[in-house]
């Protein structure tokens, strides 16, 4: 069963059962050449929203060995995919002019794509240089996503693009993401299964 958050802006309401502090395990499997890299893993996501129409995310994991050595992060921002208009704020800190669009629930259904879901983004920014942007969909409590963009920065590694799958499946936060990196194709990188912890 989903759960609606009181407060969230219309807009989100696809997005909405994401809404809290996820925490669990998961297992990065991932072959390089002859070399083959399995570890388990901890992580604690939160999707937070601050009254606009996206949400706040943020991402940290470790190692689940005896001194839980930090493994990765990310943090970025996840949206209802559709063209901006005068009532919303930007670029940089220009606020809007006008009527704040999509309000309410009749206005957020007209942007229910040909699937019955809502198109998506995702931006997402790695501490080590790498910068993504995903373009997907929500369907009830399933999200799809791949790459549309990657920045490196110059001293980053090689990291070219990506697949994620998001899931509430028995009231836990099951995703999977699958990486094209160090000149591998895209292939099966880590999933983790996470439970709500607030």
């Amino acid at each position: 069963m989903i759960e609606l958050p009181v407060g969230v802006p219309a807009e989100l309401v696809p997005l909405s059962w994401l809404i809290g502090v996820w925490e669990g395990t998961g297992v990065l499997d991932y072959k390089i050449g002859d070399e083959h890299v399995q570890r388990e893993f901890g992580q604690r996501v939160s999707f937070s929203h601050d009254g606009l129409p996206y949400l706040n995310y943020n991402s940290s994991s470790w190692v689940l060995d005896d001194e839980h050595s930090p493994l990765a992060a990310e943090t970025g921002y996840w949206r209802l995919f559709r063209p901006q208009t005068p009532g919303d704020p930007g670029p940089g800190m220009l606020p809007g002019e006008g009527a704040r669009p999509f309000t309410n629930a009749e206005s957020v259904e007209t942007l229910r794509n040909d699937a019955g879901g809502f198109d998506i983004e995702v931006a997402l920014v790695h501490p080590d240089g790498v910068s993504e942007v995903y373009l997907g969909q929500v369907k009830g409590p399933r999200i799809d996503l791949s790459t549309d963009a990657v920045m490196r920065t110059a001293g980053s590694k090689d990291y070219a693009a990506a697949t994620r799958l998001y899931g509430l499946v028995e009231s836990h936060l099951l995703w999977a993401w699958d990486i094209a990196a160090l000149g591998q194709q895209l292939r099966t990188h880590a999933s983790a299964r996470l439970a709500k912890v607030d």
